[in-house]
């Protein structure tokens, strides 16, 4: 028998986004292969008949499913499909007794779990489900797209891999073996320090204050994060942040190597002047690369939206939630 965690879910309505009239609503758990319980949000269109299209919803690193990846969740409940958003292991209202840790492995693995659950809901047409992940998420999104045959689709919005910026630093700018020797050093010497305190240091969230000579994007995450726009209490980036080796791995483990191996439909949506638009389009070159599988393959990107304006839409709407249901329509056969 695998055993569930004993979750403490809030009942009432903690989202940053609107509760839906059109769709219902429900806290629902399932077990990863690593016997961590998932809590998510489970959204059904109303009046709904027959088996559904489904998609599972996670994203940014360090988010919770009460910010964006719940309104992307509740918003494709609204076009037809059964959605869920949930908080990866150790996050959120998620299982995992050590808080705030997080694995290229572990996490992958959280996405598969979801697929599992909807592949076992009576609602859910097990060969009709899609993902999509969200900043961090997207890069996750894409390495459980490469692993998992039963995602038919998957969608990468405003995509980090968290592997290379890890690894790489910025914008590449720490792409030499000393400057991974020097992180490699840091993060051991922390480890005991840890143990020796008896207590995981945190990294810290979205810096606050804000300093005035910020670089824009950290502004961006700020607008969003630290302010009534997304803040959640239960956010890792609106808060404390990661355990400072919460992502120790992620600088030996690169998540994309065999992206070009995706035989399903996949699409990288990106904000045309996003400091991280790099990563979409590169991983994009790489997913087409000597592919056999080329041709459901897009690279979308959005005039004059920044990063975080996928999150919840920005000040123009900017999520292209036409485009999301197209292309789940089209590739949910």
């Amino acid at each position: 028998m695998i055993r569930k965690e004993e979750l403490n879910l809030v009942t009432e309505w903690d989202k940053t986004f609107k509760k839906s009239d059109k769709v219902d609503h429900s806290k629902v758990t399932f077990v990863n292969r690593y016997g961590i319980t998932l809590a998510a949000d489970m959204y059904v269109p109303k009046n709904a008949e027959g088996k559904l299209p489904a998609i599972a919803v996670c994203g940014p690193f360090g988010a919770v499913k009460e910010q964006c990846s719940g309104l992307y969740a509740q918003t494709m409940a609204e076009r037809g499909f059964l959605t869920i958003a949930f908080d990866p292991s150790f996050t959120g209202e998620s299982g995992g007794n050590v808080r705030f840790m997080a694995s290229p492995d572990i996490n992958t693995e959280d996405f598969m779990a979801a697929v599992d659950f909807l592949s076992l809901n009576e609602k859910v047409n097990p060969d009709r489900i899609g993902i999509i992940g969200i900043c961090g998420w997207g890069g996750m999104a894409v390495n459980t797209a490469a692993l998992d045959t039963r995602i038919k689709a998957t969608a990468a919005m405003t995509m980090y891999d968290m592997t290379r910026v890890n690894a790489k630093g910025y914008f590449d700018s720490e792409d030499s073996e000393e400057a991974r020797y020097q992180k490699r050093a840091a993060m051991c010497a922390q480890r005991l320090e840890d143990l020796k305190a008896g207590e995981y240091k945190l990294g810290g969230g979205v810096v606050d204050p804000l300093p005035e000579d910020a670089p824009f994007f950290v502004k961006d995450y700020y607008d969003y994060y630290k302010t009534e726009r997304g803040y959640h209490k239960r956010s890792l980036n609106s808060n404390g942040g990661w355990n400072v080796i919460g992502c120790e791995s992620f600088v030996n483990q690169p998540i994309l190597k065999y992206s070009n191996e995706i035989r399903s439909a996949v699409l990288l949506v990106h904000g045309e002047k996003a400091h991280s638009c790099y990563f979409s389009k590169d991983a994009y070159a790489d997913m087409i690369k000597d592919s056999k599988y080329a041709d459901n393959k897009e690279l979308m990107l959005i005039p004059d939206a920044v990063h975080t304006d996928l999150y919840d839409g920005g000040d123009k709407d900017y999520i292209p939630f036409d485009k999301l249901e197209s292309f789940f329509m089209e590739n949910l056969k």
